[in-house]
């Protein structure tokens, strides 16, 4: 059974800043976080939040959305008791290779509005999600004074120093450790890629989580390890793997037999594989059509070419509705079945190397921009490859949908850092029981 399916008992409380459709803020609730106060910019994303409650069992409930220009939260406004968790993915595309690479100075950089949340609330712990892009040399030193004022929140910069300034600052202060524990934070980066954490989709991502540092918590304990991998998923796709025999048993013989043609050879002697071979395997685009965790048992319905031409809901099934005009071509190449999907980007059309269209095990598919074989993804199975539950509808036309799941995170990678730091923060005694909260 899926962690997501289990039901959420409360340990704590948190905070989600840039919620965006809720991804991160559905997996910081999975692990026990009650929701003080959830903000988000954008209009449609509102609008998701508004419509989707935080438990599909509690359909009356409602997140605290506080909408708009997170510049402008009064916290002490929405909140008056402690605060766990503060979690948050500030705008990425400062720092991602599809913006404009601007970094630091771009309008759009929102992590001096974590540090302002952190001075404000004091979090126990800090969940922050981002681009590798980050880690790119350009971005590299700017990278490392994030760290720095995470670990120092409550040294402020002043408006006439620069941040170079103001880093030189820190790092005198952290090494010669002159900042009493309950002003600072202990804070870990780390550098993931999704797949492999169960995510059907490649997606390389920056972790960064801090605590307290008058916590005195063990990170090094409780941080997650990689569950499943690629060479664990290369071998059960051999002839007779499990892949086959146990999940895609009415795959049609010739789209097996070309698959395990095209599979790459495996060193079955070398140490690390044999390690990587003790994991689970990477899953695929179509383990998430036919449905895993919290969809399992529910595959969705084969899309035509007439639902792609006339843009027909499938199945009844929201947002599982065909699209027309999908193409390939040079360097815009399509996701493949059987292997984690691209990264799911926060785009429609146009979306550099063909992130949003599907090779089918159909060859003669005809779509309707001509071509044979492929078409777009729908928003559901974009949604299923983010890991989110069919029981998430999103708001607004087909572009505002697949915008939001873009610029998510996924709810299973959400869901797996969010319930390590629940765990290490009950081993320190940081969370009250369950029973006594209530």
């Amino acid at each position: 059974m899926s962690e997501l399916r289990q039901e959420c008992q409360e340990v704590g409380t948190c905070v989600e800043l840039f919620a965006g459709g809720g991804g991160l803020a559905m997996a910081v609730h999975t692990a026990g976080f009650r929701p003080l106060l959830v903000n988000e910019y954008a209009k449609r994303a509102c609008e998701s939040l508004r419509i989707n409650p935080p438990d599909p069992n509690r359909p009356d409930e409602r997140w605290p959305l506080v909408p708009g220009d997170v510049r402008d939260v009064d916290y002490g406004k929405h909140i008056t008791g402690e605060v766990d968790v503060l979690a948050g993915g500030p705008p990425c595309q400062p720092f991602s290779l599809g913006g404009a690479h601007k970094g630091v100075e771009d309008e759009r950089n929102m992590f001096p509005e974590m540090f302002r949340a952190i001075r404000e609330l004091s979090p126990k712990a800090v969940i922050c999600e981002n681009v590798r892009g980050l880690l790119r040399p350009s971005f590299k030193p700017y990278f490392k004074y994030i760290l720095n004022e995470m670990r120092l929140p409550f040294e402020k910069r002043s408006e006439e120093a620069s941040w170079e300034d103001h880093n030189e600052i820190l790092e005198k202060l952290i090494a010669n450790e002159d900042v009493e524990p309950s002003k600072r934070y202990f804070v870990r980066e780390m550098e993931v890629n999704a797949a492999d954490y169960g995510v059907p989709q490649i997606r390389n991502r920056v972790i960064i989580v801090a605590f307290r540092a008058d916590l005195n918590v063990n990170w090094g304990a409780f941080m997650p390890k990689e569950t499943h991998s690629e060479e664990s998923m290369i071998h059960s796709m051999r002839e007779g793997g499990s892949y086959w025999t146990e999940r895609h048993k009415e795959v049609p013989p010739e789209v097996r037999k070309r698959v395990i043609a095209n599979l790459p050879k495996l060193n079955y002697e070398d140490p690390k594989v044999k390690q990587k071979l003790t994991l689970t395997p990477w899953r695929t685009l179509r383990d998430a059509i036919v449905g895993i965790d919290e969809n399992e048992g529910r595959p969705l319905p084969y899309v035509t070419a007439e639902a792609v031409k006339n843009k027909f809901e499938i199945g009844g099934i929201r947002d599982h509705i065909g699209w027309p005009g999908a193409r390939t071509y040079a360097g815009h190449t399509p996701n493949v079945l059987d292997r984690p999907a691209k990264t799911v980007k926060a785009g429609v059309h146009g979306v550099p190397g063909g992130e949003s269209v599907m090779q089918l095990d159909d060859v003669d598919f005809v779509n309707d921009g001509g071509g044979t074989g492929y078409r777009y993804m729908t928003v559901r199975e974009a949604a299923r490859v983010m890991t989110f539950p069919d029981h998430v509808v999103l708001d607004g036309p087909r572009g505002e949908k697949m915008r939001q799941l873009g610029n998510a995170v996924p709810v299973k990678l959400g869901a797996v850092f969010s319930q390590a730091v629940a765990e290490a923060l009950k081993s320190v005694g940081a969370l009250k029981d369950p029973e006594k909260r209530k």
